[in-house]
């Protein structure tokens, strides 16, 4: 099956649980068509009946239907011997229409009703399966993706849904089914004209196959572009505070510009197909209706067609008119609805690299011992970690040290299985961590990461973040271990304050106190630091851990640090490099090694200490 034929079966899919609505909906649109189509029949019989002055308009007049006729014969006996006068069946007629119209308007009404209830429900289920998607695909797949594109997705892409399958999809029905009415009533009403006034129309349909091949390929170049553009907008404005300070405010407008000015090109490439083919669609209703004055006027001279019948047949061509000139814009829709649920589709169907297994069990209450058990791991081809093995006990404080690259944020980012090792095994308490519940294997782990992002809600809100039963007594209490108590109540509102996005509002160190709150308030029995205390000062810093000292009994921690004091607190040190412990052992040990640990405490250490001397020399000068 073609692709676009297989996506616009799947958009039509997401219709299935409204089958009622649905129906309702195109009853309402048929029976208006159905109204619609009577009132050239009408108009053409009064216009026979007025000309023949109350009786028949001869061998060529129109015949009766839609009711009109036998309305006719009820005027004529309720007239008596010399029946119903042109004045009254021009009365009858009008008043038929006018009955017909309020009808039209009734039933218009049902359907605008429900195709908008239908767009804006299906939306809404829509939204939240991509969201709800998004939320349970991995690690990996937000490390590749661009927050701005998805934001296209998640808003631009599903409005064009949700335009096409309401007004979008019942235009995409009425049309066929006005032309099929208008092809049968033409040939019942005059077979020998049919074919010359609906003749023109097969070039119509072959020009819009043509139209929707040329513009569904433009629309998706449009709407990746559309993508492109958001994903520079959305980073531009959460850096806006890098970008001033260096002073790159024109680059990012050059920047932003040469994007837009791509998403113009494409935008004016799709336009140029509606310059393209519209006219030629307007040109070809014109052509049907020219032909069918021209022979269906020499049929009337000839007496073969009344001026009524003529006129009706005219009226019908007409009706086409508005709906061939929406048939581009339907065509439209139905392109970006189409390039649309393809963006949509490639990430709905994306599965989640990292999923609960098939006969995965809940995690118990852990204890908190951690294996890596001859552990490798790669981020797609790129090896990362080769032959990690090592244990953490309970009550352990295990710190991982090494240069930058070295594969310290791997290591952690395995115990809580944000991404799957591809060799050997993570065991939490003897489980492999991938034969136990995401869930419960996360909720036991608390996790403090090196960038402390924070929600636009309330101190407390952020801090309960983890543990949404947890009271105010034990905010409080996390926020006090964190050292966050003092200036939370020196903010406006305390701990009802709202923070900014990011909590941009807020300074570095006061955010990453407010991180350590939220980690503590879950009380969890795995404890991972990724560089907590690297935004605070030495004094914050001493205050932070000072509390974790004691919030450590109990719990299996894992701390990614770069200062020395950290790293001698630990029970275990284990020393990375190129993706391999290549020294463990407690600060002692380590040093007395002489490897890798040791130089780089002596470096560090000396670089501390020839700072000290330059304070005091500047100090005593």
């Amino acid at each position: 099956m073609p692709a676009f034929a297989r996506t616009t079966l799947r958009l039509l899919g997401l219709l299935r649980p409204y089958r009622r609505r649905v129906l309702g909906a195109y009853l309402a649109m048929s029976a208006s068509t159905a109204l619609g189509l009577a009132v050239p029949a009408i108009l053409g019989r009064a216009i026979d009946w007025a000309l023949g002055g109350g009786s028949a308009a001869g061998a060529g007049q129109s015949p009766g239907w839609f009711g009109f006729a036998g309305l006719a014969e009820a005027l004529r006996s309720a007239a008596g011997p010399g029946g119903p006068t042109p004045a009254g069946v021009l009365a009858a007629a009008a008043f038929l229409l006018v009955v017909i119209a309020l009808l039209r308007s009734l039933c218009s009404l049902a359907e605008m009703y429900l195709g908008a209830w239908l767009s804006q429900r299906v939306a809404f289920d829509l939204r939240n399966a991509f969201f709800g998607h998004l939320q349970r695909l991995s690690f990996g797949f937000h490390d590749r993706a661009q927050s701005g594109d998805l934001m296209s997705r998640a808003i631009g892409d599903i409005s064009k849904v949700q335009t096409f399958l309401g007004e979008g999809l019942l235009e995409a029905v009425n049309l066929p089914l006005l032309f099929g009415a208008v092809v049968g009533i033409l040939f019942w009403q005059a077979p020998a004209l049919a074919p010359v006034a609906l003749a023109p129309l097969l070039l119509l349909i072959l020009i819009t196959l043509r139209f929707g091949q040329v513009i569904e390929p433009r629309f998706r170049a449009v709407q990746d572009q559309e993508g492109v553009i958001s994903t520079r907008a959305q980073e531009n404005f959460t850096g806006m505070r890098v970008v001033k300070a260096f002073a790159r405010e024109p680059w990012e407008i050059a920047r932003y510009a040469q994007e837009n000015a791509v998403f113009l090109q494409r935008r004016i490439r799709a336009i140029h197909a509606f310059a393209d083919f519209f006219p030629a669609m307007n040109a070809v209703v014109v052509l049907a209706l020219g032909l069918t004055l021209w022979v269906g006027g020499q049929q009337v001279l000839a007496g073969s067609l009344s001026v009524g019948g003529l006129a009706s047949i005219a009226f019908w061509i007409t009706q086409l008119g508005p709906p061939t000139q929406n048939l581009g814009f339907l065509v439209n829709r139905v392109s970006e609805a189409v390039a649309a649920g393809d963006r949509l589709y490639e990430i709905l169907d994306t599965p989640p690299e990292v999923a609960d297994q098939a006969g995965a069990v809940a995690l118990p209450p852990l204890a908190g011992r951690v294996d890596f058990v001859d552990v490798s791991f790669a981020y797609g081809r790129q090896p990362v970690l080769q032959g990690i093995s090592f244990r953490a006990e309970p009550n352990q404080v295990v710190a991982l040290f090494g240069p930058t690259g070295s594969g310290k944020s791997s290591v952690v980012n395995l115990i809580p299985r944000f991404y799957d090792v591809t060799g050997g095994a993570v065991e939490v308490d003897g489980h492999d961590v991938r034969s136990v519940t995401l869930e419960s294997l996360r909720s036991q782990i608390a996790m403090v990461l090196q960038d402390s992002f924070l929600f636009s809600a309330t101190i407390r809100d952020n801090i309960a973040y983890g543990r949404l039963d947890a009271d105010d007594a034990a905010v409080v209490a996390a926020a006090k271990a964190a050292r966050a108590h003092d200036f939370i109540l020196r903010l406006p509102e305390g701990y009802d304050t709202i923070i900014g996005e990011r909590g941009v509002t807020l300074s570095g160190g006061q955010r990453q106190r407010l991180a350590i709150a939220r980690a503590l308030v879950m009380q969890p029995r795995i404890l991972i630091l990724d560089e907590a205390t690297s935004a605070v000062d030495t004094e914050t810093e001493a205050q932070i851990r000072e509390a974790l000292a004691a919030l450590m009994r109990g719990r299996t921690t894992f701390v990614i640090a770069q200062r020395l004091l950290t790293l001698k607190q630990a029970d275990l040190i284990l020393v990375l490099e190129g993706g391999r412990i290549v020294e463990r052992g407690n600060h002692a040990e380590l040093l007395a090694a002489g490897g890798l640990y040791a130089r780089i405490y002596e470096l560090q250490l000396r670089d501390q200490e020839h700072l000290a001397s330059r304070v005091l020399a500047e100090g005593g000068a």
